[in-house]
């Protein structure tokens, strides 16, 4: 059977670039799992000239496993065997826009872009639809999404996103910064800031842009969308409708950045956001879409999540690559990844 290299592209972040292969092992395994119908073999490091690379054997691969090979948050390129030589094998990058979406808004407490593009990715492909995240036709959610490290993956991807968070400075921030940004690169686009009223009372800051990379698809009504809410994620199900988004992506409060708000002010305990919130976001899901999640080990045990997840009539899965994306963020930081899908 043929057998492959993938070579990971360096991680920016030292203490998450200890992890980057062990990350991608775990994220290829479950691509294989849950997408490519296990075509992938086993997934293991090797050192290769000095340099370490992930090597696996498959099947001859078909278009369709190259574009998701492309996906893995840490790629950078891929071999095939032959000998004692390596063959390049050209992989369709997914990326729709320019990387500065997502790399020129720096702040403290801003996820990792790799980590991000992980969850991103085992989500999507956990779908009923994992083909979804190729062809631009999955909907995302990040009900906790901060100034839109998420959302901006999402929109690389061609895919529509939604996003709330109870911060509206950090709303402000990131529909300001996107708007520039479509402006900047001349994209077509519309985008407009309006208030969310339900019964008379203003619930939310409601941000949309409508635009294109291209401006004959824009032309031709070939949008993406970007959706954001100033709001408290509990009001989840007042701002989006039943069975309209396929994918959420959310990486919980780790006591330190963004939450929602309760009698006592922000709410920062994972197990109580999700308890007072997982119900909004598990109806929001259409059938066979999934949710992934990240958070602070040390805070909430995962057991404890994944009773939460089923309590909302989410199933948990579990087994290779699932199991094992959890890794150290720093000494106060133990980060988890569970994935769970609505069936």
């Amino acid at each position: 059977m043929p057998q492959y290299s993938l070579l990971p592209a360096p991680a920016a972040n030292r203490v998450y670039a200890e992890a980057t292969a062990s990350m991608v092992r775990a994220e290829l395994t479950v691509l294989s799992r849950a997408a490519l119908g296990g075509r992938i073999g086993p997934v293991e490091s090797a050192t290769i000239a000095g340099v370490e690379h992930l090597v696996f054997e498959a099947d001859e691969l078909t278009e369709r496993d190259l574009g998701f090979l492309g996906l893995t948050s840490a790629f950078y390129a891929l071999f095939a065997h032959e000998g004692e030589l390596l063959r390049p094998v050209a992989v369709p990058s997914p990326d729709r826009y320019p990387s500065d979406l997502l790399t020129i808004l720096k702040y403290q407490g801003k996820t990792n872009e790799q980590f991000t593009r992980l969850v991103l990715n085992v989500t999507a492909a956990s779908t009923a639809r994992p083909e979804g995240v190729l062809d631009g036709t999955l909907r995302v959610l990040d009900p906790v999404c901060g100034r839109g490290t998420t959302l901006s993956q999402a929109v690389m991807y061609g895919l529509d996103a939604v996003g709330i968070d109870v911060d509206v400075k950090d709303f402000e921030l990131y529909s300001s910064f996107f708007t520039t940004w479509l402006k900047d690169h001349r994209f077509k686009h519309t985008a407009s800031t309006t208030p969310v009223r339900r019964e008379k009372s203003v619930i939310a800051k409601k941000y949309e842009a409508a635009f294109a990379a291209d401006k004959a698809d824009y032309l031709a009504g070939r949008k993406q969308s970007l959706t954001c809410y100033a709001a408290d994620t509990m009001l989840t199900s007042q701002l989006i409708r039943p069975g309209t988004v396929d994918v959420i992506v959310g990486d919980l409060p780790y006591g330190v950045q963004h939450g929602s708000r309760g009698p006592r002010g922000l709410v920062r305990d994972p197990l109580e956001l999700l308890a007072g919130a997982l119900p909004g976001w598990a109806s929001r899901l259409r059938t066979g879409g999934a949710i992934g999640l990240a958070w602070n080990v040390r805070v909430a045990p995962r057991d404890r999540v994944a009773d939460a997840l089923a309590a909302a009539g989410l199933t948990v899965l579990d087994g290779p690559g699932y199991d094992d994306l959890r890794h150290r963020v720093d000494r106060a930081i133990t980060r988890d990844v569970i994935v769970a899908r609505r069936d």
